[in-house]
Parts: C-alpha cells; structure tokens; sequence
C-alpha cells in the first residue's frame, strides 16, 4: 500500500459514497494518510486536493463492535456540533461493511495541535500553557452543562448506578491481566468501592478528556474535542478526575506515559479544581475520589499493556517501561484517597 492508499482506507470507495450521498462535496480524486495517535480506532486525514476531511473507523481485524462503535461517535458529536462544545462537524456515517470492510464516519478537517508531552507545550511559553490548560477546564464545564434529552442524548447511557458499574469494569479488566503481584492494587479497588461517592445529576461524559484529546488552534484557542469512543450518560466529575490526574507531575524523568504537568505555567491541580467548581456550580469535595478512580483506571490499563508485551503480543518503543509504572500509579491512587 503507497501512503496516499493507507491500509483500512479504500479512497475509490469513499469517493464513490460521498459523491453519492453529498453530491458536489468532493471536487477531484482522493488522498489520505493514517493520523498517528488515539487508543483504538483508526483516524485518516482525506483530502481532495482543496477541502479536508476525517475519516474514523474500527483497528483492521476488529472483533468487539460495541468496543469502536462508530454510530455511537457519530451520533454524540452529531448532538454536540450545534451547542457550544466544540467538535468537528459530521459529514457521514455508513454501517454498510461493504465500502471500507467496517463501519466509519466521515467529519471535518479541524486544524489545530494535540499537545501530548510537557516537552511539547514548552514552546509555548508559560502563559499561553496557562491558557490552553485553563480553556481546557472552561470547555469541559461546556461539555457538562449540555442538557442530555436537549440534543437527543437522553438514552446515551446508564447513569443509575454510573460509578459501581464503571469499579467492577475495571475491577475484571484487571483480573483478565493478572500475571504478577502488585502491592497496593486490590486495597485500592476496595477502598474506592467502600468510598464510593454520590453521583451528582448525569451529564455527557468524554470518558478520556485530556490536552492530547483536543485540537487548539493559533490562537490558543480550543477548536475541537476528539476522541468521543468512551463517551457516555455519566458522572461527569470522572471527566474531572482524569483531568486533575493528568495534571500531576508523574516525577519519572523519560516515561513512557507522560502528563503535561512539568511544563512551565501549567496550572496546578488546585486551580483547575477550583475553577471547575465555580464555572459548573458542582461540588466538587469527593474530587480525590475521582482522581484516584483514574490513578486506578490507568493503572489497570496499563498492567494490560504490560501482559500483553510480556505475552509477545505488543512491540515498539517504550513497552519494555510500562510494567514499571504501574506502581507507580497505584502509590499515587492509594495517596490520593488517604489525603482526601
């Protein structure tokens, strides 16, 4: 496959359906390359020459479809596009398997920058690092202040009973990767399930709401939140949790897994807390709670990483470190809890 014909990605295809269902949309042939990053599912940048396009779509061989369902994507940004939450518009969902062997949506190019290190953002400088990461915490409250049933969202999930389900999730996640002992993780799975806090009124939740999840633009300003696979009806101070979680300096010089808190002007966990709480009218006391959830959350993802690379099953750089980490984040998760 050449890089403009990208594996997953059938551009005769695609042309052919959008000239069918948009007719007038594409002005000439197609090309497309694979956009690195994301945890699962595919993103393709597609362009015509003139305009831009996303194309977002299942791994190849994917075998759990609830796991990348696309419709589900597809149908949250299709809800959000017309509030004040900024996501990319939608162009076009097909579910017929026939035209890219899987189910895919097509949205907007927007242009902008996922900052995913501390390394990354330095350039920036102290106060525009400051802003990009407050307009985070701003378009979060955005996010969570959309009424549900008013953009049709009223059946997009479970929130009864949001937080046990999401603890026992995780819980079994971990167990389907125990090979080794890990001090501290079943004393942290069953300290936050005897904390367990009360959930506030359901709101759309990301599910993985972070710096290296939106795009901002020159201005500084955030022009689209990406990533919805994990979105759902939920507790929406876990946004908040992982949120303050990536906010903490891990203090591993060259890890494999890095936050953006080490860069200069970044705001500390405190603030970000602080101005969720005043912008969102929420309370927000049970906040150490929902960060060690996500010290927990990631945690157990990233003991699966480390199975799967002890098992042969995943290569590349960095994969050799995961497996050190893991206690790290657990210390983290059961400190958290106890200063709560």
């Amino acid at each position: 496959m050449s890089p403009d014909h990208p594996p997953g990605l059938d551009l005769d295809r695609l042309r052919g359906l959008l000239e069918q269902e948009r007719p007038g949309l594409v002005q000439g042939p197609l090309t497309g390359r694979l956009i690195e990053g994301g945890r699962s599912n595919l993103t393709y940048a597609v362009s015509d020459g003139t305009a831009k396009w996303v194309v977002r779509r299942p791994p190849l061989g994917h075998v759990l479809a609830t796991a990348h369902d696309m419709k589900r994507e597809h149908r949250v940004i299709s809800a959000l596009h017309p509030t004040n939450v900024p996501v990319p518009r939608p162009v076009l969902l097909c579910e017929d398997e026939d035209v890219l062997g899987a189910p895919f949506y097509v949205m907007e190019f927007v242009e902008g920058t996922p900052y995913r290190t501390a390394d990354q953002l330095a350039p920036l400088g102290p106060q525009r690092t400051r802003d990009a990461v407050l307009a985070l915490v701003d378009t979060l409250v955005e996010l969570h202040a959309v009424d549900p049933a008013e953009v049709g969202l009223a059946d997009f999930g479970r929130p009864e009973g949001f937080l046990d389900r999401q603890l026992r999730r995780w819980g079994k996640q971990l167990d389907a990767s125990r090979n080794r002992d890990l001090a501290g993780i079943d004393e942290l799975h069953a300290a936050l399930g005897r904390q367990l806090p009360q959930s506030p009124a359901p709101a759309v939740v990301h599910g993985d709401y972070r710096l290296d999840n939106v795009l901002i633009g020159d201005d500084d300003r955030i022009r689209a939140i990406l990533d919805w696979e994990m979105s759902t009806l939920g507790d929406p101070l876990t946004d908040l949790g992982l949120l303050v979680m990536y906010s903490m300096p891990l203090g591993l010089p060259k890890s494999p897994v890095s936050t953006t808190a080490e860069a200069p002007g970044h705001p500390d966990p405190a603030e970000l807390i602080e101005r969720y709480a005043a912008r969102s009218g929420r309370d927000v006391s049970a906040v150490s709670w929902y960060t060690a959830f996500a010290w927990f959350k990631l945690a157990v993802i990233l003991e699966g990483i480390h199975y799967r690379y002890t098992l042969g099953q995943t290569v590349g750089r960095g994969f050799d470190r995961i497996g050190d980490l893991v206690p790290v984040f657990i210390e983290h998760g059961l400190t958290t809890l106890q200063e709560g």
